[in-house]
């Protein structure tokens, strides 16, 4: 597993298409409707599947370890939403929270760990 995090519109998805030698072909779209399509090479904005979790009453690091045998191999990118002003609603602040337990999960178990700002990648791992 490869995890890729940075904040929104750094170049997170770019920066993984170029360098994984990949294509819009590969890669699932997430938003806070869908479930992942674990098929797919690159899994993209998973922050918003944690959302749907959210919504749904599901810890999110809980399905990424039930399905962690199927994410062996797949690029995870992650919009960082640990950043800035603490919500006021509630959900998002579970969602927030969530999303760290999710990442640090992603992160101890990802061969490799990237760290994208302002279109530049910083290998954390």
């Amino acid at each position: 597993m490869i995890l890729i995090f940075g904040g929104a519109y750094q170049g997170k998805l770019d920066f993984a298409k170029e360098k994984f030698n990949m294509t819009d072909d590969d890669v699932f779209f997430c938003t806070e409707y869908d479930t992942p399509d674990f098929t797919k090479k690159i899994i993209y904005n998973m922050d918003l599947f944690f959302l749907k979790c959210i919504k749904e009453n599901i810890e999110p690091k809980e399905i990424i370890i039930k399905n962690r045998d199927i994410l062996d191999g797949k690029i995870i990118i992650v919009n960082d939403i640990s950043q800035g002003i603490v919500p006021i609603d509630k959900e998002l602040r579970a969602w927030r929270e969530a999303a760290g337990r999710a990442m640090a999960y992603l992160a101890q178990n990802s061969s490799q760990v990237y760290r994208i700002f302002c279109g530049l990648s910083q290998q954390m791992k």
